[in-house]
Parts: C-alpha cells; sequence; structure tokens
C-alpha cells in the first residue's frame, strides 16, 4: 500500500509542477525533493519523467474505457476524456508545446477512436444494421481524425474556447450522420 501511495504521490507533484511551469524546467530533482524521497524511489517507480507522462495518459485512456457505459453519447464520452485536459491545462499545454507533444496526440487519437467504435457499435446492434467492416472502419476513422484534430486545435490556442459546448453543439449539428453512413453502406455493399 505505501508503494502505491509514494507512486500516486510522485505523479500528482509532477502533474503540480507541470501546471505551474514547462515540462523542459522540470527535473528528477525537483521531483524528488518535493516529494522527500531519493531518486532510488523515484528511478524503482520510473525510468524518467517522461515515463510518468506515458502513464498519466495510459491511466486517463483507461478510466475512460472503464467508466464508459451503453447510455453515454459519444459526446459524453469525450468530454470524460478530456476531463484531466480541463482540470489540468496547464500541464496540457506545457506537454503539448514539449517534446512529448506526440504522446499527447496519440493519447487523444486513441481516446476519440475509443469514443466513436463503442457508440457505431451501439448504433449497430440497437439498430440492427449490417454495415460493413470496412465501412464501420472508415465511418469511425473519419470522426477519430475531426476530433483529435479539434481537440489538437483547442490545446494550441491554450484552451481558452470552452470545448463541452463545442462538443455538444457537433453533437446536435451531426445527430444521425453516423446511422445515415452505415445504413448507406448496406445500400452500397455489393459494390464494395
Amino acid at each position: 500500500m505505501p508503494q502505491l501511495l509514494t507512486k500516486k504521490m510522485i505523479r500528482e507533484v509532477f502533474v503540480q509542477m507541470l501546471n505551474k511551469r514547462p515540462l523542459q524546467k522540470i527535473t528528477v530533482t525537483d521531483i524528488v525533493t518535493a516529494c522527500e524521497i531519493n531518486r532510488n524511489t523515484f528511478y524503482y517507480y520510473y525510468a524518467d519523467i517522461f515515463d510518468i507522462i506515458s502513464e498519466i495518459f495510459q491511466t486517463e485512456l483507461q478510466k475512460v474505457i472503464n467508466d464508459y457505459n451503453d447510455t453515454n453519447s459519444w459526446e459524453e464520452s469525450v468530454l470524460q476524456a478530456l476531463k484531466f485536459a480541463v482540470e489540468n491545462k496547464k500541464a496540457v499545454y506545457h506537454i503539448y508545446n514539449s517534446i512529448q507533444k506526440e504522446k499527447l496526440e496519440k493519447y487523444l487519437f486513441a481516446v476519440s477512436g475509443n469514443a466513436m467504435r463503442r457508440y457505431v457499435e451501439r448504433i449497430i446492434i440497437n439498430l440492427d444494421i449490417h454495415a460493413s467492416i470496412r465501412d464501420i472502419d472508415i465511418i469511425i476513422l473519419f470522426y477519430q481524425y475531426a476530433l483529435t484534430e479539434m481537440f489538437i486545435n483547442w490545446i494550441s490556442s491554450g484552451m481558452s474556447v470552452e470545448q463541452e459546448n463545442i462538443i455538444r453543439r457537433s453533437g446536435q449539428l451531426f445527430n444521425g450522420n453516423i446511422e445515415r453512413s452505415l445504413r448507406k453502406s448496406v445500400e452500397l455493399n455489393d459494390s464494395w
């Protein structure tokens, strides 16, 4: 139990620091001093600072997967996934403006894909639509790229716009498009 608390403390202290200063200005020494642990303890849990970032994104993605339920719209799933970013805007902005930008983009891509896949699969099951697997993947990928790019633009602009309103409005504007695309796949099935 103390080991889990130590690891959690390291991660929380790192996020607090990242909310105050850029990634390149945070060192292992800063973290171990703030946590009042020795370097060996830090290295027992993490190979380096970048390892903490990877774990944060993996943990947040797992939360989204675990918290998903069949009543969620894709918008609710995406908003749940963005909770960490909204609560830690500065930290996410600092990651975006560092050499770890790629990890952030991969996380956003994975979250968007997960939310869209679950939503599309629920539509297919609930409405008994027999779309082709290739078309299903194309539909998911289309929305996955759109959402990811929307998030990247939001982060790069300093996250000043209220993203929740944009996501909810997008859901209203595009309501029914995924179902129509899936039904179109059934119509076009023999030509693919």
